[in-house]
């Protein structure tokens, strides 16, 4: 490795005066710069210093008010994980409760960030979220009252507008205990159980959304309620009480069936668990199109497992196989077959891939089996119905076959090409460009072409039909 890399090594060599200087040099004119260096001196000194440090920084992110746009996001949210960071290795190790302080109050900067900026990507809630985590890494930890810490919960997911407590009561299962368990389930009762006061519906009514604003309000407070003993129950091993919150008819539907049935499984009562995944099942069989549920279908043949009903359990892998070509279910399926049967039920399965109207999963599935030789094989006859634009499965599929068979690589490649300059996707010229380029190199290892033009003359076709497509072949021709 060069010595004049960047790298931690190197940066070691130049000596603390010439990085000090260096330092200081690029941080002016970065306000964000000065501010992690200032932070980083503060951590030198201690968890106290850096932690005064980290308030006034909160304290500057909820007054400020200016809009965020998407270029100035990505700076904000990476302005964010180092006060995590700092938090993380200067703080936690030495003092947790300073620590979860921080943390609570970091993940209450989240209404203010939030209102300033447009989060369509995720990035800014997933800041948040690693906080929550944080928490829960810390919660053994700390010394706190679990009543008080209850009330601080409740307070916090009452009021949390942007979803960003979601996951508290989990993550402070073990510094509430059973006692504050306890007394966060009685307090959310009483909550949801008073009638809504004026300013909760003066609040409510601001949007606008409700001529029964009050009635709102309480459905509001009883659905908040809900999810918080939802989650008291789970953290108090009470399935009974979790159950209780969705109705009979709920509890068949494919996303909360799943999630009931699990826990059910886990107290032990797995035809309890089996009722209500087989419920789940039958709902989404009469329903005029079964969407893809994989939680439904792992939690429903775990509960096949342990009743014993391995029959049952073996139709409905085979039945999940052929519905979507499920690679999970089948290899699910082999296993529970004895020896030698296992080898006829593949090449059977694998039959009924090469036979699958949707060519790109059915390559997609033998690639990946892995089953070469048939991908190959299904290329060589059904290459015309490719779909060129489906880049991602053929990127891999013909990289995954060039070194064995060449001539069905190219091919899948082909079928890009044609699709990227068909439809004039200039976007994608620099990857036809070099799947081009690639063919060029598998025709060193093709023998045969049969019925396939030969490169030299694939390429003319092109030339005939694009050949106006300038930036494409600027790209080849370079």
């Amino acid at each position: 490795m060069s010595k004049k890399t960047l790298n931690t090594a190197n940066l070691e060599k130049l000596g603390a005066e010439k990085l000090a200087a260096l330092v200081i040099e690029l941080v002016q004119g970065s306000a964000a710069l000065q501010r992690r260096a200032r932070l980083e001196l503060s951590a030198a000194q201690g968890p106290k210093d850096v932690a005064a440090d980290l308030r006034k920084r909160f304290a500057s992110l909820r007054r400020a008010t200016s809009y965020i746009d998407w270029r100035k996001q990505r700076a904000l949210v990476k302005d964010l994980k180092s006060l995590l960071a700092l938090i993380e290795s200067s703080i936690a190790p030495q003092d947790a409760d300073e620590a979860f302080e921080l943390l609570w109050s970091f993940v209450q900067l989240a209404p203010s960030v939030h209102e300033r900026t447009d989060d369509s990507n995720g990035a800014v809630g997933d800041v948040f979220r690693h906080a929550v985590d944080m928490i829960a890494e810390l919660s053994p930890r700390i010394a706190v009252n679990p009543q008080t810490l209850a009330e601080r919960i409740l307070d916090a997911v009452v009021d949390a507008g942007y979803g960003e407590f979601d996951g508290i009561i989990p993550a402070t299962s073990e510094a509430l205990g059973p006692d504050g368990l306890a007394h966060l389930k009685q307090i959310a009762t009483i909550w949801a159980d008073t009638a809504p006061t004026p300013a909760e519906v003066a609040a409510y009514q601001r949007f606008g959304l409700s001529s029964a604003p009050a009635e709102s309000v309480r459905r509001a407070k009883q659905l908040t309620a809900s999810v918080i003993l939802a989650d008291v129950a789970d953290a108090q091993g009470d399935v009974d009480a979790y159950m209780a919150r969705y109705s009979p008819e709920q509890l068949t539907y494919g996303t909360i069936a799943p999630k009931v049935a699990r826990r059910l499984l886990a107290a032990g009562r797995v035809q309890d668990a089996y009722d209500i995944a087989h419920r789940a099942m039958t709902r989404e069989a009469d329903a005029p199109f079964r969407m893809l549920n994989a939680d439904l279908d792992e939690v429903y043949e775990d509960c096949l497992e342990g009743l014993g009903k391995l029959d049952a359990l073996k139709s409905h892998l085979w039945t999940t196989f052929e519905q979507g070509l499920n690679m999970r279910a089948l290899q699910k399926y082999l296993r529970l077959l004895p020896d030698f049967d296992d080898v006829e039920a593949e090449e059977k399965a694998l039959d009924k891939v090469m036979d699958h109207p949707r060519l790109n999963v059915a390559l997609g599935f033998l690639v990946d089996w892995p089953a070469h030789d048939r991908a190959a094989k299904l290329v060589l006859a059904r290459a015309a119905n490719l779909d060129g634009n489906d880049y991602t499965t053929l990127t891999h599929a013909a990289d995954t076959l060039a070194a064995r068979h060449p001539l069905a690589a190219t091919l899948i490649r082909r079928a890009m090409i044609d699709d990227t300059l068909n439809g004039a996707k200039s976007k994608r010229y620099r990857h036809a460009a070099r799947h081009l380029a690639e063919c060029q190199m598998s025709d060193l290892e093709i023998s045969a072409y049969g019925a396939v033009l030969p490169h030299v003359r694939f390429l003319e076709a092109l030339r005939q039909k694009h050949g106006r497509k300038y930036g494409f072949w600027s790209l080849v021709d370079g």
